[in-house]
């Protein structure tokens, strides 16, 4: 498998990571280069790019506005790798993740997109409605490829399950901190704590939390049990923001977020044991 991920983990021993997503091509195809840019200037370790898609049923409405601003916009996959290779090119070490769902991949071809997402730069993949049990086709195509599948993990995943999860899982685990859409709703950091140690009793893979971290508050306190943090919804809300305002304010108003998030995440375990 690729390493880019684990020395990034490694970098990051002793604090958690900073995971930032943002839809490909939202609000443009062309100023994706810039937001990738900027994300790395804020301080994210790990950059979680959405595949645009007209039915992400696990995201909620910000995700679902920002899906639909990057295909009005004429956002093909096509046009995220090459972007991703762009990005390959200028920041040879910081980990690219893409996440979305099975269809675009299947309408693409799984192997040519195992091959071309690797040539691209990309390091792993999040499909969030594919199954370990309908992973067959999927994660031969990613091994020879040398691909990272990151599997989810969710409130509801007990202890039957999860072996069925962490089977052919890699990179990392991410997981999945309250039941149902992103950005709606917030866990408690009891129930946080709970997961991440009972998830880290079954696998050696860092656990990555998300789904409802909103805030340098919130993303501190996930920090303070993860090894990474992922932040999604409050990125997308503000590039939607910024663009409705003009284009050219998005990547200083995103690094800006970013960078407040970032020092929450790097100073949450420093500060909760002084």
């Amino acid at each position: 498998m690729t390493d880019r991920l684990a020395r990034s983990f490694e970098r990051t021993r002793g604090r958690a990571a900073l995971v930032a997503f943002v839809c490909g091509g939202d609000p443009t195809p062309e100023l994706l280069p810039a937001i990738l840019d900027v994300l790395v200037r804020g301080g994210a370790d790990i950059i979680e790019l959405g595949m645009p898609f007209t039915d992400p049923m696990a995201d909620g409405p910000s995700i679902q506005a920002g899906n639909l601003r990057a295909l009005a916009a004429g956002t093909t996959l096509g046009a995220l790798l090459a972007a991703v290779a762009g990005f390959r090119a200028r920041e040879p070490e910081i980990p690219l993740v893409l996440m979305g769902y099975v269809n675009p991949v299947l309408a693409y071809g799984v192997d040519r997109f195992a091959r071309d997402s690797a040539a691209a730069g990309v390091d792993g993949v999040i499909l969030v409605d594919l199954p370990p049990e309908e992973a067959g086709e999927v994660l031969p195509a990613f091994r020879a490829a040398r691909l990272h599948l990151i599997r989810l993990a969710t409130p509801t995943t007990d202890a039957t399950r999860l072996p069925a999860v962490l089977d052919g899982a890699s990179g990392f685990l991410y997981h999945v901190a309250v039941a149902g859409i992103t950005g709606q709703k917030s866990a408690a950091e009891a129930e946080i704590a709970d997961a991440v140690r009972r998830l880290k009793a079954a696998t050696d893979l860092p656990v990555a939390v998300g789904f409802g971290v909103r805030n340098p508050e919130q993303a501190a306190m996930v920090a303070r049990h993860a090894d990474a943090v992922v932040v999604g919804s409050a990125l997308v809300d503000r590039i939607g923001e910024a663009a409705a305002r003009r284009l050219n304010d998005v990547p200083g108003e995103l690094e800006a977020l970013v960078r407040t998030l970032a020092e929450a995440v790097r100073t949450a375990r420093a500060q909760a044991a002084a």
